[in-house]
């Protein structure tokens, strides 16, 4: 049961006061129900992991399948949103938000799918320029498919694979450093957007200009970048990116992800790609030739025909966040995530907590990473804080707790319950600096 006015304290007023002023979209999605504390709902904290229901997915996803009901195979043609051109009505919309032309950008497969298609494209070794620059906390299945495609191509991964580490001291990478180790043997860039383990929203435009002049190809796994910070990945003439739509664009768990070729390569005749059904141009597609026509745009890179009932859920968050716009989640977000900022300021002294996302506001999306010292682990830190006080946060073990104020449905008194909680979970420690 929520507290009644006057047994509230002066902070949980000033979060009141601040989402009455600011409220976000809350009342678009479903917010579960707390497995403890005194209120009815979740203070989530994990939308960087997985996002939250859409109150429109599961009527928008109905009528699609009562489309098959009805219809059987003519809804490829006669459903209100036919399947046979329904990828294309979610490549508009995933253009916008990450910055791109229609004909860059295809909607399909999962994350790591899209990121080996391209490298096929893209990772093209020679004797002396062969190696792969990633960062050394890069999510696990990036370092896995780099480390496969270079040894796919013959060379020894542990070679081929450059790991970027921050400076003794630090957590996080400057771009300065990013740089500095581009040089006549790097064939491929592809760091995260927004580094999942830190938060570090990684300079995109400067370490895409400086791969190019060392010769390089550069691409992006956006998977903590879309619908988290703005993109202009046409303008800064990315080559690729991928992304995923289950985090932040709320699309569902495994949902389809979405890759991004620039203009610049479409229609290149000597860029290897596999090729499947879905490869060639649509208007020759039912003529069953022998070879592919493939149409000079993103969607040359597809390789199966889409699942339309994994393709609903996408369309309808992507048509929310056109509705809303990524600029005015970028504002809002700022102001979500410096006010949890200020609230962890005033728990950490004393205790064995340290925010290592960049303090900068322009150096990180909605996330605030916590590394947490002593006996209690972050599991469980996060375990105490789901079950004791109904707060969701996410985990990376042994010692990081990430809290991610979602603009979309994050609200202040969320970060108010969060840090509150946490200060009653993590006691001040002995020896602690203050």
């Amino acid at each position: 049961m929520t507290p009644d006015e006057p047994t509230r304290t002066a902070g949980e007023q000033e979060a009141l006061a601040l989402d009455a002023a600011d409220p976000g979209h809350r009342d678009l999605f479903d917010v579960p129900p707390a497995a403890g504390g005194p209120y009815p709902q979740v203070a989530y904290f994990a939308g960087n992991s997985l996002g939250l229901r859409p109150k429109a997915t599961p009527a928008e996803l109905l009528a699609d399948l009562d489309a098959w009901a009805e219809l059987g195979v003519e809804g490829h043609l006669e459903a209100d949103r036919p399947w046979l051109p329904y990828h294309e009505l979610l490549t508009g919309p995933a253009a916008r938000l990450v910055g791109a032309l229609p004909s860059e950008t295809v909607v399909m497969n999962s994350l790591t799918v899209n990121l080996h298609l391209l490298m096929v494209s893209f990772y093209r070794p020679a004797a002396e320029r062969y190696r792969i620059v990633i960062e050394d906390s890069a999510f696990p299945s990036d370092s896995y498919a780099v480390r496969s495609q270079a040894r796919f191509h013959g060379h020894d991964p542990d070679d081929a694979v450059v790991r970027l580490t921050p400076r003794d001291g630090e957590d996080c990478l400057r771009t300065a450093d990013v740089i500095a180790r581009l040089d006549e043997e790097v064939a491929l860039v592809l760091l995260g957007g927004v580094n999942y383990l830190t938060g570090e929203l990684m300079d995109i435009p400067a370490i895409t200009a400086a791969g190019h002049e060392a010769g390089a190809v550069v691409g992006w796994d956006l998977a903590h970048a879309a619908g988290n910070v703005p993109l202009c990945l046409h303008d800064w003439e990315v080559d690729f990116a991928a992304w995923c739509s289950y985090k932040y664009l709320n699309s569902g768990p495994g949902a389809l992800a979405g890759a991004f070729v620039h203009q610049r390569h479409l229609g290149d005749a000597r860029l290897p790609r596999f090729e499947g059904w879905w490869s060639t141009e649509a208007a020759t597609r039912f003529e069953m030739a022998a070879e592919s026509r493939p149409p000079e745009s993103a969607d040359a890179w597809q390789v199966s025909n889409p699942p339309i009932f994994s393709m609903s859920p996408v369309r309808t968050s992507l048509e929310l966040f056109d509705q809303v716009g990524i600029g005015v989640l970028r504002e809002r977000s700022a102001r979500l995530t410096a006010y949890l900022e200020r609230l962890l300021g005033g728990i950490t002294p004393g205790r064995p907590l340290r925010v290592i996302t960049p303090a900068d506001p322009e150096r990180r999306g909605a996330q605030l990473s916590l590394r947490i010292a002593g006996p209690a682990g972050a599991g469980e830190v996060a375990k105490r804080l789901r079950y004791e006080y109904g707060v969701v946060a996410d985990t990376r073990e042994p010692d990081v707790l990430r809290l991610a104020p979602v603009p979309l449905y994050s609200s202040y008194h969320d970060c108010w319950r969060a840090v509150t909680a946490l200060a009653e979970v993590v006691p001040k420690s002995a020896g602690v600096n203050a």
